[in-house]
């Protein structure tokens, strides 16, 4: 006989027994616990966790004197710097949505982001001016503009009526906030390109945060007080998460402005640092510096990569020079990383070559991940764990964000069947760890930023002498793909691969444009579809 009913009688919720995940707990702990340790190093400014918590309120305090409440977006458009560290708890803490900004990005797609996320704030970055100039004057919003004169950057025109450090110098350094009364407030916004020219705007709850950076811990076996280097950027789904992480685990964030082999070289040694992140692209910048960019390795560096998936010869070379990797996988939609090769130590007794393959599978679902398949993308079928069919990547759990922001259609198609579809392909093996092959929306992932070859192909469109075009991925050892432009021409017209490629630099972000241009017919189905698997072959055999 069931006595479930028992259970619901006199023991209901309250503020003593149920508190709603967030991720503010964690640096409010950490000021408590560890005030003195460092938390933040960039140049020669230096913070404590006391610090830090006392500028996030600062910060917190300024927005709200302006306005900004629960459900606001304050926008932000920086590099890896304190200031944008500091917006990953500030803004929260006004039940604010943080929206941190590609800084690579055009200023056409910046205004777009700013108008579709209801930017109220901007914090930017005068490096940025520039762009942001041009995409403020694009945007029909008012919005709030506070510059970030960084000391450690190359300067620039100031675009708004107030600097940040005057700023947040206006704000409480006892700012009295609360957690978010449900885990699934939103709590940060994050553009993707996707598939089409604009990008999607993916909202991710408190619950998700907590818990991702949660998962990093668990996953990386990160100790107290790691010294950590912000190799990946803190606009990539919120830098994986690793600012959230730092904070639960009193942390210190080495901010690294310019990304560079001797920078991180210098890092490490100078600053004692124990672990970072990054794309395959980081990993080749280390393993192919100079000489005179070069110092040894005064201690074991844990690295954590992801992104495209990364060559087996690079992580063989990255674990032979004293680096050790963990390879994970994950996307935008799901927090960064929710995926692991996670490691078993009898894999250490094989050959180099043999475990550096092992370690470049994607590998299984991250602790907090509640289900990972590869299926059949219609029905949600598993495939054989025979290592050879080939499904869809399918995620599920509470590291899956909410949605795409006012994109319900697309939001439902990613969620058919009670999943959330990756659209990347991949096979999965006997022991239940996946591998990908390929990518089912023919996105390029290039240094670790996506690129829509949509969006590429219709500025290509725009040539005047074009007549149609295709754009696929090309294998690439620095950048592990990079765009490559299959171009007819107009019945008459000649262009040169420089004309194409410039005219595309005036039009995209430059890190969007090919890199190879072939002229000549397309292949095509009977239907008149353009074949790129075709493509992709040619691209890849040169």
């Amino acid at each position: 006989m069931s006595t479930d009913g028992i259970y619901e009688v006199g023991l209901d919720r309250n503020a003593a027994n149920y508190t709603p995940l967030s991720p503010l707990s964690f640096i409010r702990r950490t000021a408590q616990v560890h005030p003195d340790r460092e938390s933040v190093v960039h140049g020669h400014r230096r913070f404590t966790w006391a610090e830090t918590h006392a500028r996030c309120r600062r910060l917190a305090s300024a927005l709200a004197a302006r306005g900004v409440g629960r459900g606001d977006t304050v926008a932000v458009m920086a590099p890896n710097i304190p200031a944008l560290y500091e917006a990953h708890f500030g803004v929260l803490m006004t039940g604010g949505v943080l929206n941190a900004i590609n800084t690579r990005l055009d200023a056409a797609t910046v205004a777009f982001i700013l108008e579709h996320g209801e930017a109220d704030v901007l914090l930017t970055d005068t490096e940025y001016a520039p762009v942001m100039r041009a995409a403020l004057a694009k945007a029909d919003r008012d919005i709030l503009v506070v510059d970030i004169d960084d000391p450690e950057g190359p300067g620039g025109e100031r675009l708004g009526a107030v600097e940040y450090e005057d700023f947040i110098a206006g704000g409480d350094p006892a700012y009295a906030y609360d957690l978010p009364a449900d885990e699934w407030q939103a709590v940060t916004l994050s553009y993707t390109s996707g598939t089409t020219g604009d990008p999607k705007g993916v909202v991710y709850h408190s619950r998700g945060a907590y818990l991702l950076a949660v998962g990093n811990v668990m996953t990386w076996s990160l100790p107290p007080g790691a010294r950590y280097l912000w190799t990946l950027p803190m606009f990539h789904c919120n830098g994986w998460c690793f600012p959230w992480t730092l904070a639960a685990m009193g942390g210190t964030s080495i901010c690294l402005r310019q990304v560079s082999a001797a920078n991180i070289f210098a890092a490490i040694e100078d600053e004692k640092v124990t672990h970072f992140c990054g794309a395959p692209i980081v990993l080749n910048m280390v393993i192919n510096a100079k000489p005179g960019e070069r110092r040894a390795l005064p201690h074991r560096v844990e690295v954590m990569t992801a992104a495209a998936p990364p060559p087996a010869s690079v992580l063989q070379r990255m674990e032979e020079e004293g680096f050790h990797i963990t390879h994970v996988y994950g996307l935008t939609e799901v927090y960064g990383p929710a995926v692991v090769c996670d490691w078993h130590e009898e894999w250490d007794a094989l050959a180099p070559a043999e475990r550096a393959a092992m370690k470049a599978r994607q590998g299984v679902a991250y602790p907090v991940l509640e289900d990972l398949i590869v299926a059949d993308g219609e029905t949600c079928t598993p495939v054989p764990k025979d290592g050879t069919t080939m499904g869809e990547v399918l995620f599920r759990g509470n590291v899956v964000m909410r949605g795409y922001l006012k994109n319900k259609p697309t939001t439902d198609k990613a969620f058919a069947g009670g999943w959330y579809h990756s659209g990347d392909l991949g096979v999965w093996h006997e022991d239940g760890y996946i591998e990908l092959k390929d990518r089912a929306k023919d996105i390029i992932i290039s240094g670790g930023e996506n690129i829509s070859t949509i969006e590429v192909e219709s500025v290509l469109y725009r040539h005047p002498k074009v007549l149609e075009a295709a754009v696929v991925a090309k294998p690439d050892e620095k950048w592990g793909e990079t765009p490559c432009a299959f171009v007819t021409l107009k019945d008459g017209e000649e262009a040169t691969e420089a004309e194409i490629v410039s005219f595309c630099r005036d039009n995209l972000a430059h890190f969007k444009c090919p890199r190879t241009v072939v002229f000549g017919a397309l292949p095509k189905t009977s239907t008149g579809k353009v074949q790129k698997f075709v493509l992709r072959e040619q691209a890849r055999d040169g």
